[in-house]
């Protein structure tokens, strides 16, 4: 599933593409994706423009004048292609289409293609509205979480720390590539109790968090299946990870072998000996 950094890559990208741009005609294909298309969805944004493209956690949000914002969620496979004219007949997995006018008239389509239907289209009435269901209860943004930050929403929780840095309450945001990587980077066990990090860790962790999130966003995120940039690229932050992924093999900074087991439901990976 696209974590922050790919999220915050297609954001990047839909924004440099399509500001300003405005949205004329929408095609919806089918009731949904992973929930239902919010009623009169193509009426209440026909006619919109694009003032601005951001990102909460996982989801986009693609700001309109004087109409709903979209809100998405790219669920494990979803993307955005933006194709020029002539535009080909949708494909199997194509479930919406925006189509788009630039401010000096050139047609722009963009397509939003889910082949596994875990993705999600809805709307905002406000693009600040914080109050949404997917969106209220999420916690603080990662990209900008201080060591005292952290601390207080790790305090008292006696979940593994990794486990606790995958709740979104806590941090909106991370997945578990992530989680691993500021980890090791921080030198800390994924088993460590959350509620027992300390201040000087908290520090450390938080650091490891900040910069694993900004190297990756630098590198396009990482394509490990589906993920592709607006341009459709890949990603290449998966060629600079040092535990995720490397279960067996050499860690990088002591030569031990990286520990892969379960976690949650989920694969950890971590150096035993580097990892206290």
């Amino acid at each position: 599933m696209p974590e922050l950094p790919e999220v915050e890559t297609v954001c990047r990208g839909l924004r440099d593409r399509v500001y300003g741009y405005t949205v004329g005609a929408v095609s919806l294909r089918g009731p949904g994706l992973r929930f239902p298309f919010p009623p009169d969805f193509a009426a209440r944004i026909t006619g919109a423009r694009i003032v601005a493209v951001r990102r909460r956690a996982k989801y986009g949000i693609i700001v309109l004048e004087g109409a709903p914002a979209v809100l998405f969620h790219l669920g494990m496979s979803g993307r955005f292609l933006l194709e020029p004219p002539p535009f080909p007949a949708p494909g199997p997995h194509d479930h919406a289409a925006l189509d788009l006018v630039s401010p000096l008239g050139a047609p722009l389509r963009l397509t939003f293609r889910d082949p596994r239907r875990f993705g999600s289209l809805d709307l905002l009435p406000d693009a600040a509205a914080a109050d949404h269901p997917r969106l209220r209860d999420l916690g603080p943004e990662p990209l900008s979480i201080t060591g005292p930050e952290l601390r207080a929403v790790l305090r008292g929780r006696a979940s593994p720390v990794k486990a606790a840095l995958l709740d979104q309450r806590v941090l909106a945001g991370l997945g578990n590539i992530y989680a691993c990587e500021a980890l090791f980077r921080a030198r800390i066990s994924p088993r460590r109790r959350a509620g027992t990090i300390g201040p000087g860790r908290a520090e450390a962790l938080a650091a490891g968090v900040r910069s694993v999130l900004a190297d990756a966003i630098r590198a396009g995120g990482s394509t490990l299946r589906d993920h592709a940039q607006i341009g459709g690229e890949e990603g290449w932050f998966q060629r600079r990870l040092l535990v995720y992924g490397r279960g067996g093999e050499a860690c990088v900074e002591c030569g031990s072998p990286i520990r892969q087991f379960r976690q949650g439901g989920r694969s950890t990976f971590q150096c035993p000996a580097c990892q206290r």
